[in-house]
């Protein structure tokens, strides 16, 4: 590893973690991982899906036990066996998922493990909310201590995660993928609050897999590759190319290269009106429409939670709409999935493990079903001809470790999604694809490989519909950009002409008004109507 040079000269790091294993039975997870963090310093930690990322930072916390190694923190050897030791040496963490009781408000949360308590041993709610005031403001969060925790906005949700740690006194924060959910408005009032902390000497581990968010906020970065950190680099002048050089150990294309889409007048998926209801019975997707032409890639953006997963399953067939029509290739909505597929779709869903593959199947079988008539003569299915098939397309996909009788869960999360998309993109019949979290758990060099692929079937005349959390993403692949907000379409958008400040707008319904479906002719001011 690179000789680290700390933002301050001359203060000790305020955490060193030196030949760090971790082990889970005979899979080495981490193996002499080795990182120091400054005092006052935003601290980046990347790496590829399994680098080893999380699981160094939840032996810091201490959600696991190092196998072996050594850990200071503010000079002294520590040996976390769980978060609260952790917390009482002034370290908090924010999950990506968070930890927060909805009903609950601000303070309530806040508070909640560490009351302060009155006279009679009750809880002294009004200490609580002044407390809670009083360290909002001193950080500038800007929090209403009775706020209830389930009505406010994501962004203000994960400033209640950051004051529960701050209200613990941490001086060392780790950020696990704190952006996964926000807005770019959002995201630039969370780098404002991380660079306020660390003028007034917190230290911030900041894990993101989001390289330009990466460069825009961190002082120093760790890069890890297979359970090691492989180098520590200053942020100077660095590119995500480069960064995403050293995370895979080659060069890679950020942002795949794809000619100016000439999409037809065939619609291959209208959605008209459509109506339906969440799993809680809440009305997820309202009065929604949208076409999808052959020819061109449509991505949808939109914070996680407003409809997407309820509109791509009503898409799917695997959720029926109170009211409203789809159509994929001319045909209505079947009774049953597959008569959908028959129509003309191809779906990969981003639940690989529940939803797009048996895990516990062969390769070649999740890569021949629903190909099944093709393998078959007279009721008799040629086992054979399927394996053959699958040697093929493993190849084709370039699926890494693919042996076909190997189950599918002994593959990587992204070369389980090339076993998907082999499978989907191979249907004759296919001519609506469908992508849900395209990149979700998928290695860099992954991504470039299923991009391109997306791209060569959007110029083979088929038509892509791209769902994704990650906005980046959505701009990189899409001709078009739709943006879904509490369950409406409310701006459609050329990709070419807006950027992520226009459509993050829209996410967080600064702007826009629901409209009706329009073609490939839309632009910017369509969000007025269509």
């Amino acid at each position: 590893m690179q000789e680290a040079v700390l933002p301050h000269k001359g203060l000790p790091p305020v955490v060193r973690m030196r030949d760090i294993v971790k082990m889970f039975g005979s899979f080495v997870a981490v193996r002499s991982a080795a990182i120091e963090i400054g005092r006052g310093e935003i601290h980046a930690l990347v790496g590829e899906n399994g680098a080893g990322k999380s699981t160094l930072m939840n032996i810091l916390y201490g959600l696991l036990e190092r196998t072996s190694g050594a850990i200071e923190v503010f000079g002294q050897d520590v040996h976390f066996s769980n978060p609260r030791q952790a917390i009482g040496y002034g370290i908090g963490m924010v999950h990506q998922h968070f930890k927060l009781a909805p009903s609950f408000t601000v303070a309530e949360n806040i508070i909640l493990g560490s009351e302060p308590l009155t006279t009679y041993q009750r809880i002294d709610r009004v200490r609580a909310e002044r407390e809670t005031r009083e360290l909002s403001q001193r950080f500038g969060l800007n929090l209403d201590p009775r706020a209830i925790v389930g009505t406010l906005p994501v962004g203000l949700r994960q400033r209640v995660e950051i004051l529960k740690a701050l209200y613990r006194q941490a001086e060392i924060l780790i950020l696990d993928e704190p952006t996964a959910v926000l807005t770019p408005q959002e995201t630039r009032e969370l780098f404002a609050t991380m660079r306020s902390l660390a003028e007034g000497g917190h230290s911030i581990i900041f894990i993101t897999h989001k390289l330009r968010e990466v460069i825009e906020v961190s002082d120093r970065i760790s890069i890890m590759r297979h359970g090691e950190v492989v180098d520590t680099i200053d942020n100077d002048n660095v590119t995500a190319q480069q960064i995403a050089g050293h995370m895979v150990g080659r060069s890679v294309l950020l942002r795949v290269e794809k000619s100016v889409a000439r999409p037809t007048t065939e619609v291959l998926l209208k959605v008209d009106g459509l109506t339906a209801l969440g799993d809680r019975g809440e009305r997820a997707v309202d009065d929604l429409s949208l076409e999808v032409r052959a020819g061109e890639i449509v991505g949808l953006a939109g914070v996680q939670g407003n409809g997407q997963d309820e509109l791509v399953e009503c898409i799917a067939g695997l959720r029926r709409p109170v009211e409203g029509n789809v159509a994929i290739c001319g045909t209505g909505l079947g009774p049953k999935p597959s008569d959908n597929r028959d129509a003309g779709l191809a779906y990969i869903p981003a639940d690989r493990g529940g939803v797009g593959l048996s895990l516990e199947s062969s390769i070649w079988e999740n890569m021949t079903i629903g190909h099944l008539p093709q393998f078959s003569r007279f009721g008799v299915f040629a086992i054979g001809k399927a394996r053959d098939r699958a040697k093929q397309l493993i190849a084709c996909f370039d699926v890494r470790g693919g042996e076909v009788e190997k189950p599918a869960k002994s593959l990587s999360g992204g070369n389980q999604q090339k076993v998907q998309l082999a499978r989907e993109l191979t249907r004759p019949a296919a001519r609506l694809i469908i992508a849900e979290q395209p990149s979700q758990g998928v290695d860099i060099g992954a991504i470039e490989s299923i991009h391109r692929t997306l791209v060569e079937m959007r110029d083979a005349g088929r038509g892509v519909f791209v769902v994704s959390a990650d906005l980046d993403e959505i701009m990189s692949i899409s001709d078009r950009v739709l943006v879904m907000y509490r369950g409406r379409i409310v701006a459609n958008l050329l990709a070419a002409e807006t950027d992520t400040e226009e459509v993050g707008r829209y996410m967080g319904g600064l702007d826009g008004e629901p409209f009706g479906p329009s073609a490939g002719d839309t632009g910017k001011g369509l969000a007025d109507g269509a």
